[in-house]
C-alpha cells in the first residue's frame, strides 16, 4: 500500500502557468517527492474516526481529471481574452467602462474571472467530522467570517459545491480553529502546547481523508483549502511544514513575515459580526459633512497601537482622534461614519476589522501595519481607495492626510462606496459579495496549477 500511495504522489503539480502579469503571477513551485499522507503513522484519534468509518477507498478517475483540467484550461483562455481585448463577456452589450484608476487591478480579467467561476468552478466539503470542531464555526463577534464561510459552502443548495468529489476542482476542509480554541482551550494551558494538540487535530484529519481519498495525495494539497479567521488560524498548519507545504490557507491573519505565502494563501477580511443580524453598509454622512479628519477607538495593545497613542492619544485634537474607550454618550459607528479617515492599526495581529468597518460606512481606511498582505488584493487596488503610512511615519499622520487634496478624498471616498459590495455579508450570499470574493481568491490559485492530463 505503501509503496502504491508513494507513486500516486507523482502524479502532482508540474506546470504553473503565467495567465497575465496584471492578473495572476507564477506560484513559484518548489514542490518535492514527499511520501503519501497515507504511508504515514495515524495518530490514535485519525485511526479510531478511521475504524468507525471503516470508508471504502475511492480511486483516481484519471479521465475525471483530465476533463477538469480542460475546463481550468478553457477558463485561462477565456480571461486572456478577456485581458487582451480590454472587454469582458456581454460587456460590448452592457456597456464597457474606463479602468482608469478603477478600484481593480484589471477589471476586464477580474469580471471575466468571476463569469468563468460562477461557470465552471466546484467545491467539495469533506462530510468527515462532527460540529462543533468540523462543520460548524462563529456567526457573531470579530471571527465571523469564519462561520459564515462554512455555513455558506453547507448551505443545501449551494451552486458551487459538487455532487460528487470527483467532480471538484479544489476540496474545503471544514474545520473551524475559532470553534477549536473555544471548546478545547483552558486558560490553564500553556498556548503553544495547545497550538501542537490544534496542529494534531488538522494532521489527523488529513490523515482520514487522505486514507479514504485519493485527492490529497494526487496534488499534495494543493488543491485544498481551509478557512480561518482567529489569530492562531495559521499555526494550525505550521506542526507539519512538509506536509502542508501546498495547502492553500484563507486567513485573516495575513502576516507575511510569519509564514503566509500570497501566491499560495489568500488574506481574507474580517468582520466584527452583530449579535442580532448581519453587518449593515451605509453611505455615513456626506463626504462634504464629515467634521472629523481621522479617527480610531479601541484597546492599546501591541507595537503599533503603542506608538499611535504616543503620537496622538494624549493630545486634544480635534482633527486626529485616537481614544481607548469611548464615553457613554458616543457612538463608535457615528464617529465612523462623521470620519473622512479611520485609521486601521495593528493590534496584537495584523488582523482587525477596522478596515471593513470604515468601508462599512464610506470612510477611507487608513491602513497602519508592517507585512500585511491585504484581503484580495490579487484583484482589488487598494491604493485606490485606502491609504497606507509606514509605522515609523505615525508622527506625521496629520501632515500626510492634511496632504492629500480635497479633490483626491473626494475620488478616494467615491471607490470606497463601489467597493462595498465586495465586503459585503449576505446570507444567503449574493454575487461578488465578500464569500464569492474569498472563493474568487482560491479560484485564482486553482487557475495557478495544472495536473498532467495522463
Amino acid at each position: 500500500m505503501a509503496a502504491k500511495m508513494a507513486a500516486a504522489t507523482k502524479f502532482i503539480i508540474t506546470i504553473l502557468i503565467l495567465l497575465s502579469l496584471l492578473f495572476l503571477e507564477i506560484y513559484a513551485d518548489q514542490t518535492q517527492n514527499l511520501p503519501s499522507v497515507s504511508s504515514l503513522p495515524l495518530t490514535a484519534t485519525a485511526r479510531r474516526l478511521q475504524n468507525e468509518l471503516a470508508p471504502p477507498k475511492i480511486k483516481i478517475n484519471n479521465n475525471q481529471v483530465a476533463r477538469l483540467e480542460a475546463q481550468l484550461a478553457k477558463a485561462r483562455d477565456e480571461i486572456h481574452k478577456a485581458i487582451v481585448q480590454k472587454c469582458f463577456e456581454s460587456c460590448e452589450k452592457n456597456g464597457s467602462f474606463a479602468f482608469e484608476g478603477s478600484i481593480y487591478r484589471n477589471p476586464f480579467a477580474f469580471f471575466q474571472s468571476h463569469i468563468e467561476m460562477k461557470k465552471t468552478f466546484k467545491v467539495w466539503t469533506y462530510k468527515e467530522g462532527d460540529i462543533p470542531l468540523m462543520h460548524d464555526g462563529p456567526m457573531k463577534s470579530i471571527y465571523s467570517s469564519e462561520g459564515q464561510f462554512i455555513e455558506e459552502m453547507e448551505q443545501e443548495g449551494n451552486p458551487i459545491a459538487a455532487n460528487h468529489p470527483d467532480d471538484a476542482h479544489v476540496f474545503f476542509i471544514p474545520i473551524s480553529v475559532a470553534n477549536i480554541v473555544h471548546y478545547l482551550f483552558n486558560i490553564s494551558d500553556q498556548p503553544y502546547n495547545f497550538l501542537d494538540k490544534m496542529q494534531h487535530i488538522l494532521e489527523d484529519y488529513i490523515g482520514l481523508i487522505a486514507e479514504k481519498y485519493p485527492y490529497w495525495n494526487r496534488s499534495d494539497g494543493a488543491d485544498h483549502f481551509y478557512v480561518s479567521c482567529h489569530d492562531w488560524g495559521p499555526f494550525a498548519s505550521k506542526g507539519n511544514p512538509k506536509l502542508f507545504k501546498n495547502l492553500i490557507r484563507v486567513l485573516c491573519n495575513a502576516n507575511s513575515s510569519e509564514g503566509f505565502v500570497p501566491m499560495r494563501d489568500v488574506s481574507m477580511t474580517e468582520v466584527n459580526g452583530p449579535y442580532n443580524n448581519i453587518p449593515s453598509v451605509s453611505s455615513g454622512q456626506s463626504p462634504y459633512n464629515r467634521s472629523i479628519l481621522a479617527f480610531f477607538a479601541g484597546g492599546n495593545h501591541g507595537y503599533v497601537r503603542n506608538k499611535l497613542f504616543e503620537s496622538w492619544g494624549n493630545q486634544e485634537d480635534s482633527d486626529i482622534q485616537v481614544h481607548t474607550y469611548l464615553q457613554k454618550d458616543q457612538n463608535y459607528t457615528e464617529l465612523l461614519s462623521q470620519s473622512k479617515y479611520c485609521l486601521c492599526p495593528s493590534g496584537y495581529e495584523v488582523a482587525s476589522a477596522r478596515a471593513t468597518e470604515a468601508i462599512y460606512v464610506g470612510c477611507i481606511p487608513v491602513i497602519i501595519k508592517d507585512h500585511y498582505v491585504l484581503p484580495y488584493s490579487d484583484v482589488l487596488d487598494w491604493s485606490q481607495f485606502s491609504v497606507q503610512v509606514p509605522i515609523d511615519k505615525i508622527p506625521d499622520l496629520k501632515r500626510i492626510l492634511h496632504n492629500i487634496s480635497f479633490t483626491k478624498y473626494l475620488e478616494m471616498q467615491k471607490r470606497v462606496m463601489e467597493v462595498q459590495r465586495h465586503f459585503m455579508v449576505n446570507l444567503p450570499a449574493k454575487e461578488t459579495d465578500v464569500f464569492h470574493m474569498i472563493l474568487h481568491s482560491v479560484w485564482l490559485r486553482r487557475l495557478n496549477v495544472r495536473f498532467p492530463s495522463s
